[in-house]
């Protein structure tokens, strides 16, 4: 996920303290049409995690899939617009040209970081009891056709990839499973912004039929700084999601995050889009 600062594009509005980044596509995270929504999740938290400006860490990041990335360049454009004493909100916008030669947005973000403080904390929402990493099978990575997810080790636990395509009713929604980068790496925000989306869509596991789908919006939540997300280390997540609702066209989807040691990490949200 290498950046090189840029000019700003000709024609793009940005602001004085802007600041743009050229990026790349690569092929090793393709998915079905453009790239894997995680990864460009995890570009456009970067664009901020590269200002110069920054203040504090990663606290939520919503991003707005407008249309997918192309394969090939794109900038990357992030504006703060507001500091105040412990928060600092963000602009963020994915940039590519179309085949006309136009300046198009496929990407839009917001973020938050924040400067954490030490306070009384606690939480309402626990890891679920499972077996450990090695204890669950790890997925051989062949077996899903998609480019993107031979770059992550997954063993579910409950609520795996459909293995058949009966249009089958009444199934839960529910995933659980052991997830990290494959190759591991030590963890840091961009890649569990990426990892939060790696639960593959909630409609094919509940109903079991093949239809074209997408994300619109998701959000991450962070809590976890950057002590945490060191003490974690290159270690497996624990990730869990469930729908909430099936209905003309879009579902949600809720998930949440925690290390080997039941440190919630993040929680995060989706809407998708899904066509009949």
């Amino acid at each position: 996920m290498a950046f090189t600062p840029c000019d700003a594009p000709a024609g793009w509005p940005g602001h004085a303290t802007t600041r743009y980044w050229q990026g790349r596509t690569h092929p090793g995270y393709a998915n079905m049409v453009g790239p894997f929504g995680g990864i460009t999740a995890a570009q456009a938290l970067n664009a901020v995690m590269l200002h110069p400006e920054r203040l504090g860490e990663p606290l939520a990041l919503t991003v707005n899939y407008a249309g997918p990335l192309a394969d090939g360049p794109f900038i990357a454009a992030a504006t703060p617009l507001r500091t105040n004493r412990s928060t600092q909100h963000w602009s963020v916008a994915l940039l590519q040209t179309d085949a006309s030669g136009a300046l198009a947005v496929t990407t839009t973000a917001t973020a938050v970081t924040a400067a954490r403080r030490e306070t009384w904390s606690v939480s309402d929402t626990p890891a679920p009891t499972v077996p450990r990493p090695h204890e669950v099978l790890a997925e051989a990575r062949g077996g899903v056709p998609m480019e993107w997810r031979q770059r992550y080790e997954m063993r579910a636990i409950v609520g795996d990839f459909p293995r058949e395509w009966d249009d089958s009713h009444g199934h839960s929604s529910l995933t659980q499973l052991w997830m990290r980068d494959a190759p591991p790496r030590p963890l840091d925000f961009c890649a569990l912004a990426s990892l939060c989306d790696l639960f593959f869509p909630r409609l094919f596991l509940r109903r079991a039929r093949r239809v074209p789908v997408g994300t619109v919006s998701m959000t991450v939540y962070f809590h976890a700084g950057s002590t945490e997300l060191a003490a974690t280390g290159a270690g497996y997540l624990l990730g869990q999601a469930q729908a909430q609702e099936f209905r003309n066209g879009f579902f949600d989807q809720t998930g949440q995050v925690w290390n080997e040691a039941g440190t919630m990490l993040a929680t995060t949200h989706q809407v998708v889009y899904y066509k009949e």
